[in-house]
């Protein structure tokens, strides 16, 4: 049974070995970024750095399963495993700019919980149970689900702000538009309305011009008949 037990270790860190050889350069090679951890991305393992002294974690972070000195240490321990690149990643989870990490240290068998937000880890407990590290994971989750709810909808709120914002401009430049259209409309018809004032009115001017010159007409008709009649006097089949 004893030799069982030593070869199904030997298994299991070979094993581990070779998903190391796999996993950690993917790590340790990743680019360093200043921003946030965004939901649904991954962030270099080297990225990561111990929350800095003086601050308090959020409501909900606190994991009474180890102290704070301890998880201080635990905090030293994995940021130079992390420095040497001899963890492998088994799980990560990211809400928002929170993120829970579950990574393994083969030499020691050893598991690592990490809780962080905002590339800063919160906590991080150690341990060698692979079902309490697995369920310590799960609650990180859980946490970081949690507390992800206020900033997930403050982005939402922000996004909807700026549509509606947007909205607005385009709206704002349809009213501009629209009104300048109605000025010109307006303009032009103004210079219709007096187009048509004075045409109308030099039609009226002709027209009176038009009926004395039809008067003329007819007085100058008539003086051409009576000197025409004078002018045939006396003759034959003369007009009298």
């Amino acid at each position: 049974m004893k030799q069982s037990s030593v070869l199904r270790r030997a298994l299991l860190a070979a094993a581990v070995s070779t998903l190391l050889q796999q996993g950690a350069p993917a790590w340790a090679g990743a680019p360093a970024s200043d921003a946030a951890p965004v939901a649904g991305s991954r962030p270099a393992l080297g990225s990561l750095t111990p929350q800095p002294a003086g601050t308090t974690a959020p409501a909900g972070m606190v994991d009474d399963q180890a102290s704070a000195g301890a998880s201080q240490g635990d905090v030293a321990t994995l940021m130079q495993l992390i420095h040497d690149a001899q963890l492998v990643e088994l799980r990560t989870t990211y809400n928002a700019s929170y993120g829970a990490s579950l990574f393994f240290y083969p030499p020691e068998m050893t598991y690592y919980v990490v809780l962080f937000q905002d590339k800063h880890f919160w906590r991080v407990i150690r341990s060698q149970d692979e079902a309490r590290s697995e369920s310590i994971y799960a609650n990180f989750v859980q946490q970081t689900q949690r507390l992800a709810e206020v900033e997930i909808r403050r982005m939402q709120i922000e996004a909807q702000k700026a549509f509606i914002e947007r909205v607005i401009a385009i709206n704002e430049d349809r009213a501009r538009r629209l009104q300048a259209d109605l000025d010109v409309a307006r303009t032009q018809q103004a210079r219709v309305d007096d187009y048509q004032r004075q045409v109308q009115g030099n039609a009226a001017a002709l027209n009176a011009e038009k009926i004395q010159a039809q008067a003329q007409l007819r007085e100058l008709q008539i003086q051409v008949d009576q000197l025409q009649r004078q002018t045939e006097q006396g003759l034959p089949g003369s007009r009298r």
